[in-house]
């Protein structure tokens, strides 16, 4: 246990201090307007407060639909659970963006006589993230909080100090009295999140669970009513909030299939490097508040890279360039593959931290994200040959 220092705290807050004791806190966040509209704003912290780990995404697609209602003329949800929205469908060329709206997540797996929980992984987990966190339960009745555990650290062993955690070395505490007491609110299966909460920070940073990749989700829904508010569209467009891309790419290979497109752009979130101990000779200079990020590589056509960089200069977007030698771990995977081929891109937006409790992106790099794709959109004019050639 540490003593805190005696100074002064410099813009913190509302401090009340009475009778011995601090009465109450306010932050102060004195934080900018964010660089985006409020109704565009209001719905991208909605998505992020709503749960959707891989397989349980039925509440966020709630929300995906009802905004899409407002400028799609058709709106389907697949059977395995893709939310898809199209415009003018007899354009010459058929223009899919894809976004996944699932989040990593946990599953509960093992309820103890004495009522914790134990749970498995639904996605990638870096355990230390989780202890000592709050967390939400998602059950048919609603969210039951509780709070990932370990053992204090004054009661492991030396070994134990030195090793990291499993997953099965933690529990959830939500308090019940025995076993019977936790089945009755919660059952094996049911799916959980971090706690959930949006958090403002300054210079037009936000930071929450599931920036990975409900941000990439919001760009893909904002380009697609974006391009279709700015006039009659060149192109047929379609949009897909994915499934499960947490667990294997799944929800784009099925909604990819049944699109069918000639050209597709994933938007995922990428590892901004612009914070300690990222070494950026291997992954590349890209930082928060710089612009989109186009990747180049194999899982790239260089048709769609380059309409992507002309959009950006004729819009006066700022562009950051990233490479990826191999097939990527995004949606574009799956799409690039998908029926005969399709020509390819990958835009992503920076995201300090990623799968944890607080990724941290720049509203403003997701805002001109979804300027750049609606552009991109826009330019496709009549019939199009996707056929790479050397020039």
């Amino acid at each position: 246990m540490a003593t805190a220092g005696n100074g002064p705290a410099a813009d913190l807050g509302d401090v009340c201090y009475s009778g011995g004791r601090f009465s109450s806190f306010r932050p102060h966040y004195r934080l900018q307007e964010p660089p985006v509209d409020a109704a565009a704003h209001e719905f991208l912290v909605k998505i992020l407060e709503t749960p959707s780990a891989s397989g349980y995404e039925e509440p966020v697609q709630n929300l995906v639909r009802e905004y899409l209602s407002g400028c799609a003329e058709t709106v389907e949800t697949d059977s395995h659970g893709n939310v898809i929205g199209t415009a003018n469908p007899g354009g010459k060329t058929r223009m899919f963006l894809a976004g996944h709206c699932d989040q990593i997540g946990l599953i509960v797996q093992h309820i103890d006589a004495d009522g914790y929980i134990s749970v498995q992984p639904i996605g990638g987990w870096d355990p230390m993230q989780l202890i000592g966190t709050r967390v939400v339960i998602w059950t048919s009745s609603g969210g039951i909080t509780g709070v990932m555990s370990r053992k204090p650290i004054h009661l492991l062993s030396e070994e134990e100090r030195k090793t990291v955690p499993k997953m099965k070395d933690l529990w959830i505490d939500i308090g019940a009295k025995d076993k019977a007491d936790a089945e009755s609110v919660v059952r094996i299966g049911d799916s959980v999140t971090f706690e959930l909460k949006y958090q403002p920070l300054r210079n037009g940073l936000a930071a929450s669970v599931a920036m990975d990749d409900k941000i990439g989700l919001w760009v893909v829904l904002e380009a697609f009513r974006r391009a279709v508010a700015a006039g009659p569209l060149p192109c047929a467009l379609a949009v897909a909030s994915t499934v499960q891309e947490e667990i294997g790419l799944r929800g784009a290979k099925t909604s990819c299939h049944r699109v069918d497109p000639d050209v597709a752009i994933a938007v995922d979130v990428t590892h901004a490097t612009d914070c300690p101990t990222i070494d950026k000779k291997t992954e590349g200079d890209i930082g928060l508040g710089k612009g989109p990020v186009v990747y180049r590589g194999p899982n790239m056509h260089p048709q769609v890279v380059e309409r992507l960089l002309q959009a950006g200069k004729a819009n006066n977007i700022p562009i950051q360039l990233s490479a990826f030698g191999r097939a990527t771990p995004t949606d574009a995977n799956a799409l690039q593959v998908t029926r005969g081929g399709v020509a390819t891109g990958l835009v992503s937006v920076a995201n300090r931290y990623m799968h944890s409790a607080v990724e941290t992106i720049s509203l403003e790099d997701a805002d001109q994200t979804a300027d750049l794709l609606a552009a991109f959109c826009r330019g496709l004019e009549g019939e199009i040959d996707w056929a790479p050639r050397s020039h």
